[in-house]
């Protein structure tokens, strides 16, 4: 997959829904009704993070969710890239890019949304051919106005925020041009899965679902 194909893969998942939940799961057995419920409530690409042991059994279980795109973030590595890919994951995320990650991911045919905080970075990755990217971490790196700010020189990049997005702000990242969707971990607070309280996560996504409206 080139860097070209991944972008128009990567845009598309991102064009799914304004929200993109980031989900750190504990517990592999709650991942399935939480992909169910989340997707219930209109935002069906996920992206579970590899920071947990249970993540890979995450991604394996919701990847059986129909409806839903199950991506893999926090990924590091080649071995991640092998690792999420063996277990269903649709697209990759990662908090920065570098060669060897970008080549793995390439290899395996699995688009990634490689994470940028700065004007160089973001040109490093476009001069690539990689014109969607995650911009990370969004408030600490200057929220919406840096955004903003980078996407005036750099128009043909599409960015997903994330990092510090949460509902008071992500309609103000929505608004630009240059962002396709936010990533949040808002729509499934570790209290609610815990209690696996899943009508209650469908009604956040569902608030969430609202916000590109």
């Amino acid at each position: 997959m080139t860097p070209q194909e991944a972008s128009v893969k990567s845009a598309e998942i991102c064009r799914l829904a304004p929200v993109v939940p980031v989900l750190v799961i504990d517990d592999a057995s709650k991942a399935r009704p939480l992909a169910e419920a989340l997707v219930a409530g209109g935002l069906p690409a996920l992206e579970i993070t590899l920071r947990t042991p249970a993540a890979l059994d995450a991604i394996r279980e919701m990847a059986k969710v129909e409806g839903g795109v199950v991506g893999a973030g926090t990924l590091l590595t080649p071995a991640d890239v092998a690792a999420a890919k063996d277990a269903g994951a649709k697209f990759g995320v990662s908090p920065g890019a570098t060669d060897r990650l970008l080549d793995a991911c390439e290899e395996a045919d699995l688009p990634l949304l490689p994470g940028a905080a700065t004007a160089s970075e973001a040109m490093r990755l476009l001069e690539r051919g990689y014109t969607v990217q995650k911009f990370f971490p969004a408030e600490a790196a200057g929220g919406a106005p840096a955004l903003k700010g980078i996407g005036a020189p750099l128009p043909q990049i599409k960015f997903c925020p994330t990092g510090g997005v949460s509902p008071s702000n992500a309609a103000t990242y929505l608004a630009l041009s240059n962002t396709l969707c936010v990533g949040g971990s808002w729509v499934a607070p570790k209290d609610l899965v815990e209690a696996g309280d899943w009508d209650a996560i469908t009604a956040l996504a569902a608030e969430a679902a609202k916000l590109g409206a």
